[in-house]
């Protein structure tokens, strides 16, 4: 039911994110910059897997990245909600990837970091507009359980104006993060270009 050709790649990103705060648009990042926005670094094994991703465009709260590794290339959409609910709770940034790796045969791979430890027996969903998809933890990551409704689920984002991702923390807490999703559709294209 997990996706486990997706750990080791969410398990690289999920580093890059807590420790170089990886740049999205300001938006997305409910924060304004004055200063050229930091751009992550990986080191160790996972920096000669997937390299140092560079930001490639912005649209709406999406960000477009390529990371060029040794033998892979890896291209990704990227947003941070918009809003966090209950807005009183702790937790670490989160963000919504949509990543292909060609070399791997892998395209439109919904992966989310919900900045905090997921209570994996209990359930998580995510909503666009009337449609909902439930989504399968490990850790502080979700992907859509059934892999089989990926493409229903990019193409209701893709038509959608808002994503609503919900799900319980180890200590009970519900949360509800909240993603726009103008822009994304032509961020999409851009990853495909980048990443043909």
């Amino acid at each position: 039911m997990s996706h486990p050709s997706s750990h080791g790649f969410m398990a690289v990103l999920s580093l890059v994110l807590c420790t170089a705060l990886l740049a999205v648009p300001e938006e997305a990042a409910g924060k304004s910059r004055n200063k050229e926005q930091p751009q992550p670094s990986t080191t160790g094994a996972e920096g000669k897997k997937g390299g140092k991703p560079s930001q490639v465009g912005s649209f709406g709260d999406w960000g477009v990245f390529v990371a060029q590794g040794d033998k892979t290339k890896t291209c990704y959409a990227l947003a941070a909600p918009k809003e966090r609910l209950p807005a009183k709770l702790h937790r670490d940034p989160a963000y919504l990837f949509i990543s292909t790796r060609p070399g791997d045969h892998v395209r439109s791979e919904i992966s989310i970091i919900m900045g905090f430890t997921v209570k994996e027996s209990a359930p998580a969903r995510a909503e666009i507009g009337g449609a909902s998809f439930d989504l399968v933890a490990k850790g502080s990551n979700a992907w859509i359980k059934n892999q089989a409704e990926e493409p229903q689920f990019i193409e209701a984002l893709k038509k959608g104006t808002k994503l609503t991702v919900k799900a319980s923390s180890l200590k009970g807490n519900v949360t509800t993060d909240n993603y726009a999703l103008v822009g994304l559709s032509q961020a999409l294209e851009l990853v495909a270009k980048e990443c043909p």
